[in-house]
């Protein structure tokens, strides 16, 4: 008996379904569709036999595209081959899509069904797949759906920004307004200041230098010998800008008031600025077309290549088009007329206002049009599927349209579309190689200006964080130096700071008896002497200062001390003090004993 399963696509995943009485169901059709909709006895003829989660929306969006391509995804071939029996001729797969099953039956071996019976099973699958599944709930089944549509269509909206023509479209569609605009307000311009100077008319027939003439000269009485340098400018031919100086003398025009001029002169600026702008319209749509359909462009020009990819309605409808359908594009009333009264049907439409047909003889028309169309058919498919746009096929088939035009006229024989094609193809790739180096250049440059943009900014954002603790520094300074200042009273009242390193002695000092006798009638002189000692503490001032400025070097001097100063030393030399004292005694003593 052949096993029946049913294969559902879902936006949380694959499910594989495996349905019981497979006979019974393909006779009794009329109740399943009753079974559909009631939970209990559609659970009596559907189990799930496996189901495989999407990891994330990406991989969603990717087995979606894929299914709608007809492709077997690794997700849904891994699914199949785990989970469906080995023996493949026994089974039947059940699948909504015939692409899909198709590519199935083709990669996997397994025989596919559609439609029938596997629709309504499907039907109930889709409405009753939030029961069939543990953990997953309505709400959040609506949500993948809800979520994975959206992502879905914007990826088949997606589109390249630099190769769009619908910017094409509609700038054929301004330019072809404003050349009628321009004429129509040029012709109202010549009418209007021909009433003044009716002789200029004559001499200047473009309609963009008579507006531009008409704003220049304005009353014709004023015009002399010294305009006549920025007429031959405007006209750009000496001889039509002699021919103005010498009508305005003898002109038959009426005299015009000031105002009726200053109204002439500002339409006739508005009128040029129209046709400014209808330049820069035309350069931009060379420059798009130059971009969309390069090949296109190089074969019949920029404005008829526009013109039918406007009236196609993009490129790629374009490029559907067979080469009979291009020829007479435009020419539809022509065409429908002559179907109904049974006359002749129109040779060419559009590609008519391309070059080669008007330079061709009358009765080449028709075949050279045929011939231009096939190519333009050609070349439209070329730069609508191409990765890499590139003019090098619109030049060799331009080279071919001329060849045969050439063929027509002189019978020389052209040369053959494969010998073309392949020359073609060469240039191509070398083309491509360059742009896409070009590209990488760009790119390139690119991101070293995004990595000095972020490194700039980066640097500003730690300059500005540093800040704040520079001002704290700065504050903390001033205090520092407060609480040093309390520190040189003590030195002034005789007592010495101990974190001063050089008002250490390292060495032992020697008395002389000199210095021990002159010490001995210091004593006795009491308080005579001691203002004279007070008067040696300041000079040790400047020492504190030096040592709070910095570790600037102190110069050491040898110096001789009293018996005081050894004495205020104070706890730093203890030692000293009481060795010194005790031979001064010894010495005093002897002193005495010899007077």
């Amino acid at each position: 008996m052949v096993l029946l399963h049913v294969l559902f696509e879902h936006a949380v995943g694959y499910a594989l379904l495996a349905l019981k009485e497979v006979e019974e169901i393909s006779l009794l059709l009329p109740q399943v569709e009753e079974c559909v909709l009631n939970l209990g006895k559609f659970h009596n003829i559907v189990r799930l036999v496996a189901f495989c989660p999407f990891s994330s929306s990406q991989v969603a969006l990717e087995n979606a595209n894929a299914v709608s391509e007809g492709v077997v995804h690794e997700d849904l071939r891994l699914l199949l081959e785990t989970h469906l029996p080995a023996k493949k001729k026994k089974v039947l797969l059940g699948v909504g899509d015939p692409k899909i099953g198709a590519a199935i039956q083709e990669e996997l071996g397994y025989n596919c069904q559609t439609g029938g019976v596997i629709a309504e099973i499907l039907r109930g699958v889709r409405l009753h797949f939030h029961n069939l599944v543990k953990g997953l709930t309505d709400l959040s089944a609506c949500k993948a759906q809800l979520g994975l549509g959206h992502s879905y269509s914007r990826a088949k909206v997606k589109f390249n920004v630099n190769r769009v023509d619908n910017m094409i479209i509609q700038s054929i569609s301004l330019l072809d307004q404003l050349d009628k605009d321009i004429n129509t307000f040029s012709m109202r311009v010549r009418e209007w200041y021909g009433y003044h100077f009716p002789e200029l008319v004559k001499i200047i027939n473009d309609n963009a230098t008579y507006c531009r003439l008409a704003q220049f000269i304005g009353n014709r009485r004023e015009l002399n010998e010294e305009k006549l340098e920025k007429l031959e400018e405007l006209t750009m031919d000496g001889a039509k800008a002699k021919a103005i100086l010498d009508a305005s003398r003898s002109s038959m025009g009426m005299d015009i008031s000031a105002i009726d001029l200053i109204n002439i002169e500002s339409f006739s600026s508005r009128v040029v600025s129209l046709s400014e702008y209808r330049q820069s319209l035309h350069t931009y749509l060379r420059s798009k077309m130059s971009q969309v359909a390069p090949s296109l462009s190089a074969l019949i020009g920029e404005a008829v290549g526009a013109r039918l990819i406007a009236h196609a309605g993009s490129l790629t409808n374009l490029a559907k088009y067979p080469a009979s359908t291009v020829q007479i594009l435009g020419a539809e009333k022509a065409l429908f007329r002559a179907l109904k009264t049974r006359g002749n049907t129109p040779k060419y439409g559009l590609i008519f206002h391309s070059t080669f047909i008007g330079r061709a003889a009358a009765k080449n028309k028709g075949r050279i049009s045929r011939y231009l169309a096939n190519k333009c058919s050609i070349a439209s498919r070329i730069d609508c599927f191409s990765e890499v746009p590139t003019s090098v096929f619109g030049e060799k088939l331009r080279e071919q349209v001329e060849e045969r035009l050439s063929f027509y006229e002189t019978g020389e024989i052209p040369r053959k579309n494969l010998d073309v094609m392949k020359e073609a193809m060469v240039q191509a790739e070398e083309a491509a190689a360059e742009i896409t180096r070009k590209l990488e250049k760009q790119e390139k440059k690119r991101l070293k200006k995004e990595k000095k943009r972020l490194a700039a900014m980066a640097l500003a954002s730690s300059e500005n964080s540093s800040t704040p603790e520079e001002c704290e520094e700065t504050s903390e300074k001033p205090k520092k130096k407060k609480k040093q200042k309390p520190q040189e009273v003590p030195q002034e009242n005789g007592m010495e700071d101990p974190s001063v390193s050089f008002s250490k002695p390292k060495k032992k000092k020697s008395f002389s008896k000199e210095e021990l006798v002159s010490s001995d009638l210091e004593e006795t002189a009491g308080n005579v002497s001691l203002p004279k000692r007070k008067k040696s503490f300041p000079k040790e001032e400047p020492v504190s200062d030096l040592e709070e400025s910095g570790n600037k070097s102190v110069p050491k001097k040898k110096r001789k001390f009293s018996k005081e100063e050894t004495l205020s030393s104070g706890p730093e030399e203890p030692a000293v003090a009481k060795n010194s004292g005790s031979k001064k005694k010894k010495k005093l003593r002897k002193l005495s004993q010899q007077d």
